[in-house]
């Protein structure tokens, strides 16, 4: 990405320490005055520039409209896109579009990933088959992208025919896959190898204290 001007760095790091702060962003009124900056509409010219160069993403329709995408200068931080819901109990339909650029993103420590960063997106967790594995409803899972996987890993699959994707521990038994809850009160799913795709290997969980 291009070098920011040290006006356009100090908003980003302002807006990014406000959410930091609140959990929602600030104003442009709110940069205007923390910043010193002479008017509103150069708060916007450099906001324009931050939109262009993909530091941030706005909406205009409301005032508290700004969301940061890129944190420069920040070591050992990678942002991991948040990119649907997958079911932790009976199987629930995948995002029609996995494509959209509108993600919720989460900061990460390169600690806490493999090899760094990697390839990983992260996918909110809907159910409790999981709860036995300290996966509850509600958290957020962090996977890394891979289409295998060895007996045991906690995986997102992808079941073709019902068109449906669910997180379970993957085990491949002769010619059928188990995929079991870790819930003792909740019974396996089987199906054929053919049937299972593997969409990414668990890296970590993320819970919200909120």
């Amino acid at each position: 990405m291009k070098e920011l001007s040290d006006r356009q760095t100090a908003i980003l790091d302002f807006i990014d320490g406000f959410l930091n702060e609140n959990d929602y962003p600030p104003t442009i009124r709110d940069i205007q005055n923390a910043l010193g900056i002479s008017s509103t509409s150069v708060v916007d010219y450099n906001l324009n520039v931050l939109e262009q160069r993909n530091y941030i993403r706005r909406n205009r329709n409301i005032s508290r409209g700004i969301e940061v995408t890129h944190r420069p200068n920040r070591s050992g931080i990678v942002s991991v896109p948040v990119i649907g819901q997958i079911a932790a109990g009976l199987p629930i339909p995948a995002p029609d579009d996995m494509q959209t650029a509108d993600w919720e993103t989460i900061d990460l420590s390169t600690t806490l990933l493999p090899n760094g960063s990697g390839d990983v997106f992260a996918l909110r967790v809907k159910g409790l088959s999981m709860i036995d594995a300290h996966i509850d409803d509600g958290d957020i899972v962090v996977l890394k992208k891979q289409a295998h996987c060895n007996n045991g890993d906690t995986v997102a699959v992808w079941l073709r025919d019902e068109k449906e994707t669910t997180l379970k521990k993957f085990f491949l038994e002769g010619n059928r896959v188990r995929l079991q809850p870790a819930n003792s009160t909740m019974e396996p799913i089987y199906a054929s190898p053919e049937n299972v795709e593997v969409q990414g290997k668990l890296v970590t969980v993320v819970r919200s204290y909120n």
